[in-house]
């Protein structure tokens, strides 16, 4: 098993924090529960709102890919092929805002509204969801490590791309080499395929999946779950703090549950 890269120096900065804003070229369609369909450019895309806080699922046509890497490390191999069902995944990270309304308290080392939470465990992601689907009535959850690449690779309006959406990382991402290496507002890089920003870099992304690194051996091929036994949990993405190795669509890491840090964040699957 490789070793965890998450060792990292925990910075602390002010910072400014730039407007957010949604594109023009959207429309929107109030439904009966009170969330909205856009449709634009990209996927339809439902938004939902807690306590006055909009946060938008993309929804992702199901499609069988290659899953991995063969010039990657070893827990990429094999390359193999996997079909997913169709779902709904977070055009975001989950925001700090978002967290606030629901738990009523903000972990992160880098406050912002609009910034991706921070310095949550998996198990802490888990007790958010189970708030939320309260608020809500939907059934929201992390999303399958099979789904994140699938979305992060765009798709079946995939490309190809070493990272989400680019070959060139600096077009999508924030990692160690931006000039300010810490954490951004959601969406400022440009989205991938689906519309979908973040994937790669800003925070890690927790998965549902318990971590194997030779999980890729033995994974079934429809809808894989993650590994059958274990106790770490994976992360996708890479991050502000990382190099661009690390915010390729086919890196895995792991780390504990209840293990957290201001590079750690995630997104909702549905």
């Amino acid at each position: 098993m490789k070793t965890s890269r998450l060792q990292h120096v925990m910075l602390v900065a002010c910072m400014l924090l730039p407007c957010w804003h949604v594109s023009a070229r959207e429309s929107s369609v109030t439904k009966t529960d009170g969330a909205k369909e856009w449709r634009g450019k990209y996927p339809k895309r439902t938004v939902y709102t807690v306590k006055g806080v909009e946060f938008a699922m993309i929804a992702v046509e199901g499609g069988t890919f290659q899953m991995g890497n063969s010039a990657g490390e070893a827990d990429e191999n094999p390359v193999h092929e996997v079909k997913v069902r169709n779902f709904s995944i977070g055009q975001t990270e989950v925001t700090q805002e978002l967290w606030e309304a629901v738990m009523g308290s903000n972990p992160s080392t880098w406050k912002g509204a609009k910034y991706p939470v921070e310095s949550v465990s998996w198990d802490d992601c888990r007790a958010f969801i189970k708030k939320l689907n309260r608020l809500t009535g939907e059934r929201f959850r992390l999303p399958k490590e099979a789904e994140w690449e699938y979305a992060a690779r765009g798709g079946k309006l995939s490309n190809g791309y070493t990272y989400s959406g680019s070959n060139n990382i600096e077009d999508v991402a924030w990692y160690e080499n931006n000039l300010f290496s810490r954490p951004h507002m959601v969406a400022m890089k440009a989205p991938n395929e689906l519309g979908l920003y973040d994937m790669s870099g800003n925070v890690w992304e927790w998965c549902l999946d318990l971590y194997d690194s030779e999980y890729y051996f033995y994974s079934p091929k429809r809808n894989p779950s993650g590994a059958y036994t274990g106790t770490d949990r994976v992360l996708r993405g890479g991050s502000w703090g990382g190099t661009a190795k690390l915010c390729r669509v086919t890196e895995r890491n792991y780390l504990d549950p209840e293990g957290m840090a201001n590079i750690i964040g995630f997104r909702l699957a549905l």
